[in-house]
């Protein structure tokens, strides 16, 4: 079996790259964005034909949700006329692609878990793209599972957990926002969960195609997220809780961000590792 993973410099990308010894029947292509370009129609069209993909892992995106503000055309390129040439190579190919998207698609109004079937509302520009992007793969390929998925962090790339650590070696206090909600998710999790499902039984014959939510279990704020990373660090720091609004940004976050993962369990039966639990073994 060969799958082709894009945007392989990414954290998902080589935490897929950190696993891969474990999955020997798989033969991985690792893509970054200098290997294939993927708004490049023709360039896609030609990988795809000079190679026999089974699966397609779109892990490449546009993620500066700040930058997306001012950098529409950027965001769109990545977010939105990428994942529609995948999918029609993989239309064209016969070959799944397994498409990763984000909470941002939600406007965060809800108080209870988002599930897969819950009205879209982005409220910025990434989320825009990044749901525009879900449009085009379900429009141009028949075999799919777009994974949304919230607040990644891992030991590779940039993330909250590293810039925390970072932060904490010249501070004696931080200030976190604390009323957002969500869940971070463990970007090693999120890869074993893809191939969990990429070496399930039914995972080509499309008829399990669909949306699915994918987080680590639990609930918590940036503020208590950063709070934990310390605690597990014995980093003697001290953090304050505010309120978003004294953290102005070019883009609105969701205030509410947990999904709703039965699906993802019930369909390939994964067990999905509590927030805390994976941020100590990453940490």
């Amino acid at each position: 079996m060969v799958v082709l993973v894009t945007g392989a410099s990414g954290q998902l990308g080589q935490s897929l790259q950190y696993i891969q010894s474990k999955y020997p029947e798989i033969e991985f292509i690792f893509a970054t964005s200098k290997d294939l370009d993927i708004t490049n129609e023709e360039k896609v069209s030609w990988f795809f034909e000079t190679n026999a993909i089974d699966f397609c892992i779109n892990a490449a995106a546009y993620t500066a949700v700040d930058k997306a503000e001012s950098e529409f055309e950027k965001a769109h390129l990545v977010n939105v006329i990428g994942p529609e040439n995948l999918a029609k190579a993989c239309q064209n190919s016969g070959a799944t692609l397994i498409h990763i998207s984000t909470d941002f698609v939600f406007d965060g109004t809800s108080s209870v878990p988002y599930l897969e079937t819950d009205q879209t509302n982005p409220i910025g520009v990434y989320g825009q793209t990044k749901l525009d992007g879900e449009k085009k793969v379900t429009e141009n390929c028949e075999k799919y599972y777009i994974i949304r998925t919230s607040w990644v962090y891992s030991q590779f790339g940039s993330n909250f957990m590293k810039t925390m650590l970072r932060l904490a070696q010249d501070r004696d206090t931080l200030n976190v926002v604390s009323d957002q909600i969500g869940t971070p998710t463990n970007a090693v999790d999120l890869a074993e969960a893809i191939l969990s499902i990429i070496e399930h039984p039914n995972s080509t014959d499309g008829q399990n195609s669909g949306i699915y939510n994918f987080s680590n279990e639990g609930i918590c704020s940036w503020f208590g997220f950063a709070k934990e990373i310390f605690r597990i660090n014995t980093i003697n720091i001290t953090v304050n809780p505010i309120p978003t609004e004294a953290y102005p940004t070019p883009a609105k976050r969701p205030s509410y961000s947990v999904l709703d993962k039965s699906k993802i369990k019930a369909i390939f039966d994964i067990n999905i590792k509590p927030w805390q639990e994976s941020l100590l073994q990453t940490l």
